[in-house]
């Protein structure tokens, strides 16, 4: 029977991962560990399963979250700062969560002889151009690194792009303007990004993390929309409106890319796409010492220079199975 330590679980991301996790029948505990009081209780109200134990605690904390962490097999992270305005605006707190956190995790697992240690990653993370991007690519490379300091534990990081309806995301919105005739802002019209559902994403995260010998990053594959065509979709799903490339600033206006935001999301860049091999729902960037290779020698390379947004983007026709499938449009 196995105890599970997931941070940051109260998000979107986290309820899923409970879910899914319940369905197991080895697991004896999910210890939600983070610091919204109301968010742990509304969970709580929302589960209602006695498997599920709340902790408050921060992960820059190091003596709390050491102490949450006794006699627990695995851990999944996905505690941090993710806004990419937020984190410019809040570099130090950025910083404190997301990198600071990430080493207090690190330390507490190896303390603990934690047996995995998940690290919940984000396309913003390859080649990075903010603060949120930069913090959580120096977080990968501590948690990949850590598997040189132990045979304990095993670290292993997945990388994601957007999953759509998480906390925070754009479709959500786009559907509240949409269902209120109120014009969709949109920072560029060129602006591409990935999408996923997040049962999926979860998947994904345990089969990445069934997998994983220590020291991979398993980049899922996710398709990629023009933002543009997304908020059309969605536009059309709820009005009758013939729009026309004239009207197009009326119904979209372009209000400019924000501070540190990328025209387009990579999760493979041109130095990782010589280390990663290749799998049907996966790609997996190997360390770059080697350790790996004897273990995954008989995994396709990866062609691919680089693996990126703006690749090969979903049709509106696409995007709108993709929505109604999810229970977003209905």
């Amino acid at each position: 029977m196995k105890t599970i330590l997931i941070t940051g679980g109260t998000g979107s991301w986290g309820q899923e991962l409970t879910r899914q996790l319940l369905k197991q029948d080895n697991i004896k505990e999910i210890r939600i560990y983070s610091r919204g009081e109301l968010a742990q209780v509304n969970m709580a109200r929302k589960l209602n399963n006695s498997k599920i134990k709340f902790i408050i605690g921060d992960i820059f904390n190091y003596t709390r979250l050491n102490n949450a962490m006794k006699n627990v097999d695995i851990i999944y992270h996905l505690a941090a700062l993710k806004h990419v305005p937020v984190c410019e605006d809040n570099q130090e707190e950025c910083i404190n969560t997301n990198i600071l956190g990430v080493q207090n995790v690190i330390e507490s697992s190896i303390n603990n002889n934690i047996n995995l240690v998940v690290d919940v990653s984000t396309d913003k993370a390859c080649n990075p151009f903010n603060t949120y991007g930069a913090s959580k690519s120096i977080g990968e490379k501590l948690i990949i690194q850590a598997n040189m300091r132990t045979s304990n534990t095993k670290f292993v990081c997945i990388r994601a792009g957007n999953v759509i309806g998480s906390n925070g995301s754009i479709i959500p919105f786009f559907i509240e303007k949409a269902k209120n005739k109120k014009p969709l802002p949109i920072t560029s019209y060129d602006m591409t990004r990935y999408l996923m559902t997040i049962p999926d994403a979860i998947k994904l995260v345990l089969k990445s993390g069934n997998n994983a010998q220590g020291g991979e990053i398993f980049v899922t594959r996710m398709p990629a929309a023009n933002i543009l065509d997304l908020a059309a979709t969605i536009w059309k799903f709820y009005n009758d409106d013939e729009i026309t490339d004239e009207d197009c600033n009326k119904y979209f206006p372009e209000v400019g890319i924000r501070p540190g935001e990328k025209l387009h999301e990579m999760l493979v860049s041109e130095h990782e796409a010589l280390y990663t091999v290749e799998d049907n729902d996966y790609r997996i960037i190997l360390p770059m010492n080697g350790s790996l290779d004897s273990k995954y020698k008989d995994f396709i390379k990866m062609t691919d220079l680089q693996y990126t947004s703006n690749d090969k983007l979903m049709s509106p026709k696409e995007i709108k199975e993709m929505l109604i499938e999810s229970g977003f449009l209905k």
